[in-house]
């Protein structure tokens, strides 16, 4: 039995530790931002654009000496986690308005297409119909030839969304090389029955 609560405490330990190196790491100001701390958010201005990431009253968050330092108020399992949460979401706003977002979804199968229409796209990939997606506000598509969408934008989150919906429209099919998938994602085809009893 001792042995068990020891094994426990080292765990919880340890995943406190984590969470709490991730949440104590400062977050540097690049040149050019401003990051503003007000009742309930924090509101981030950078070349990219403006963002407003709301915060969890029970996180205190301060700019100082041209760092973004945010604090917990106990040591709790929820306010490590949300520690860890709020650091990792001011810093994607800061970058977001440096750098920005980008995703690429990539179309596979005979006939598939993409086209630009207006600020959205319309997808042609074997329905009997298309299908048009728009962006969401702050998000921009772009099409690449006949076969790749870039989804970019200063919103991490909104980005993500956005490639998530494109992605969904036709997800790759587990039995043949068709579908819409993300540039570089590793896929798993599995061979048809036809395939296995030649084997």
């Amino acid at each position: 039995m001792s042995g068990n609560g020891s094994g426990n405490g080292t765990a919880n330990g340890k995943n406190e530790r984590t969470l709490s190196r991730i949440g104590r790491r400062a977050i540097p100001i690049p040149a050019g931002v401003e990051v503003i701390v007000g009742y309930g958010e924090v509101t981030v201005n950078g070349p990219n654009g403006t963002l407003v990431q709301p915060i969890h009253p029970d996180v205190n968050v301060n700019v100082e000496d041209g760092r973004v330092v945010v604090e917990r108020y106990s040591a709790s399992k929820f306010h490590r986690a949300l520690h860890g949460l709020t650091r990792s979401l001011i810093a994607n706003a800061i970058v977001g308005v440096t750098q920005g977002y980008r995703k690429t979804l990539e179309l596979m199968g005979v006939g598939y297409r993409v086209q630009q229409s207006g600020d959205g796209i319309v997808l042609n990939v074997g329905y009997s119909h298309t299908v048009e997606v728009n962006p969401l506000e702050g998000v921009t598509l772009t099409v690449e030839g006949n076969n790749r969408v870039h989804v970019e934008g200063n919103d991490k989150q909104k980005v993500g969304e956005v490639a998530s919906v494109i992605r969904r429209v036709r997800p790759p099919n587990a039995y043949k090389e068709k579908g819409i998938r993300y540039a570089g994602e590793v896929l798993r085809f599995k061979p048809g029955k036809s395939a296995a009893r030649k084997k």
